[in-house]
This record gives C-alpha cells, sequence and structure tokens, in this order.
C-alpha cells in the first residue's frame, strides 16, 4: 500500500516562528491573571489576547460558553468581594500544532488562590491567524492531578516549558 503525504502549508521556519507566538500570547495569558490585594490582574492584556466572539469553558460541569469579558468581570468580582484576593497563575508546559493560519495548543497551569490552595488544569486553545497575529478563537479547560501525566495519557508529550525557568519532568 502506498501511502500519500501532503505538504504542509507552513515551512518549518515559519511554523516554529507560528509556534513560538502562540507560547508567547499562551504565556501572556496565564501571567495576565495574576493578583495581589495591592496589585490588579491584566484584564485588558488578557481579553485583548481573544477574537471579539471567542468562547471559554470552564471546568464546572456542565459546560457553558462564557466570552473573555465576561470571564474577567466574573473574576474582578471575586477579587472585589474578597473571595479571591490573591491569585497566581503559572504555565507548567504546552504543545503546539500549526496547520497554516488555524492552530491547536495544549497548556498545563498551576493556580494558587489566596496564597494557599494549589489546582493544576489543562487548557485547550484553538486559535486563528489574523492580519495582526495569533489571537484564542475558544478555551476550554479540566482539573487534573498532574499535568506532565495527564499529557502522557492523553499521548501529547509537553513539547516545551512556558518560561526559560519552568522544568517538567515527563513519565
Amino acid at each position: 500500500m502506498t501511502r500519500t503525504v501532503l505538504p504542509t502549508p507552513t515551512s518549518a521556519p515559519l511554523r516554529s516562528r507560528d509556534e513560538e507566538e502562540i507560547r508567547s500570547l499562551i504565556r501572556a495569558q496565564f501571567d495576565s491573571l495574576n493578583w495581589t490585594p495591592d496589585r490588579d490582574g491584566d484584564w485588558l492584556r488578557f481579553e485583548t489576547g481573544f477574537i471579539p466572539a471567542a468562547q471559554l469553558f470552564a471546568a464546572k460541569r456542565p459546560a457553558g460558553p462564557q466570552s473573555a469579558h465576561d470571564f474577567t468581570v466574573r473574576l474582578k468580582g471575586l477579587r472585589d468581594d474578597g473571595v479571591l484576593k490573591e491569585f497566581s497563575e503559572k504555565g507548567i508546559g504546552c504543545a503546539v500544532h500549526v496547520f497554516g493560519s488555524v492552530a491547536m495548543a495544549a497548556a498545563g497551569c498551576e493556580m494558587i488562590e489566596n496564597g494557599a490552595s494549589v489546582t493544576r488544569d489543562v487548557s485547550l486553545f484553538l486559535l486563528v491567524k489574523n492580519p495582526e497575529g495569533w489571537r484564542i478563537a475558544a478555551q476550554a479547560w479540566d482539573v487534573v492531578e498532574d499535568i506532565p501525566s495527564a499529557f502522557a495519557s492523553a499521548g501529547m508529550p509537553i513539547a516545551c516549558t512556558m518560561s526559560s525557568t519552568d522544568r517538567v519532568d515527563t513519565p
């Protein structure tokens, strides 16, 4: 049997630049959702990473869509009401796949709420490349116990760490 392999529409150097731009966008998303009682999150930076009609689906089930703006309004409310006085989010690892002007990415994240409660999740991103660059069209996430194990069980090696100081050991 002969197998036909179609050429990819994106050359390797361009794909690499696209992948890095997507990683940077995801890092910015995680970085913007960090706040303390004295410093607000970077809500505008978070929202501008999405196309205007993007939908987010949180881990809560049954799943329901929300806009990036509605998501930030909810987080601001939790902060302002004192429920979530301090929040930090750190990217742990990611895998990015580019197909021309569309891409998908999976990224692990560790969150610390009010300096104590630690939660880990994996977000899946659907991205589109517009004239101004890559933007998120949809994001969904779910809570996991262990990020490298979650990637491994899905058959996805963690292809990068989210910053030069993060280290991820894959099983």
